[in-house]
């Protein structure tokens, strides 16, 4: 008999009657609103169900270091005074004018998710948990860059978009990694800089519950890196999800290369 698939505490048939499930949520709302709390809470089920499918992947490395990890309901709860928690959950204007869920956090901070790569359990592979890991090591100080530019340049609360010249409010701008040193470029680069076999890096959960590296001599290094190669400007989510994925041009069969 087939086991049936849960989220939370409710169970489905097949994974395609969990992904209605969630497509409901997210269509009965228009952009810009905010869940209310059954759907709020099916949410963080469904973030509870991604992060342990991290943790998985973590212990399949041999890490053995996840005993200090807290349980659900403080990875998702837990107080501002006590690290980053889930403020509030809503329904944004991505690329092509179509919607999608964006987490916002307790300082202010939000980004956005997609419910299928979640539900159909998308493989994390030794690259993209390595860059999870760098985004993770600069988050502090990318959120500093915004708070110092809000505080020297903002307007009754608002900010110009650094693209636009729309004057913006916090929630409604992002850090913008400017070509051509892309997040992602900047990650490729440190790897190559210094040579690094991704199949030995080891990774843990900070208080946040967020993937870091085990050995904090990477944290420092890579926010050293970031440092030096990073230009950063402050524009509106749209235009910095409208670019997503253009450093990242993959090696095709057709590709000519120095032999």
């Amino acid at each position: 008999m087939r086991k049936p698939f849960k989220i939370g505490e409710k169970e489905y048939k097949f994974k395609k009657d969990a992904v209605a499930h969630y497509r409901t949520i997210l269509n009965s709302y228009d952009f810009g609103q905010s869940l209310n709390d059954a759907d709020f809470n099916d949410l963080i089920d469904l973030l509870d169900y991604e992060h342990f499918n991290y943790l998985a992947e973590l212990e399949s490395t041999g890490d053995d270091g996840n005993e200090e990890i807290e349980s659900n309901e403080a990875s998702t709860e837990e107080s501002a005074d006590e690290g980053l928690s889930i403020e509030e959950i809503r329904v944004a204007r991505v690329q092509f004018n179509t919607k999608c869920f964006e987490i916002v956090y307790n300082d202010k901070t939000s980004c956005y998710i997609s419910y299928l790569m979640i539900i159909n359990n998308t493989q994390h592979s030794p690259e993209k948990l390595f860059s999870i890991a760098c985004r993770n090591a600069i988050h502090s100080d990318i959120r500093s860059v915004k708070q110092i530019h809000f505080d020297n340049h903002s307007i009754k609360g608002q900010v110009k978009c650094q693209e636009t010249g729309l004057l913006s409010k916090w929630t409604e701008l992002v850090v913008d990694h400017r070509q051509p040193n892309t997040f992602s470029i900047i990650v490729d680069r440190f790897k190559e800089v210094n040579r690094i076999d991704l199949e030995s890096i080891e990774y843990t959960s900070n208080d946040q519950n967020h993937i870091v590296f085990k050995d904090e001599s990477w944290t420092n290094e890579f926010r050293k890196y970031h440092t030096e190669k990073a230009s950063l400007r402050i524009v509106r989510k749209e235009c910095n999800s409208s670019r997503t994925g253009m450093a990242r041009i993959k090696r095709t069969s057709k590709d000519l290369i120095i032999k």
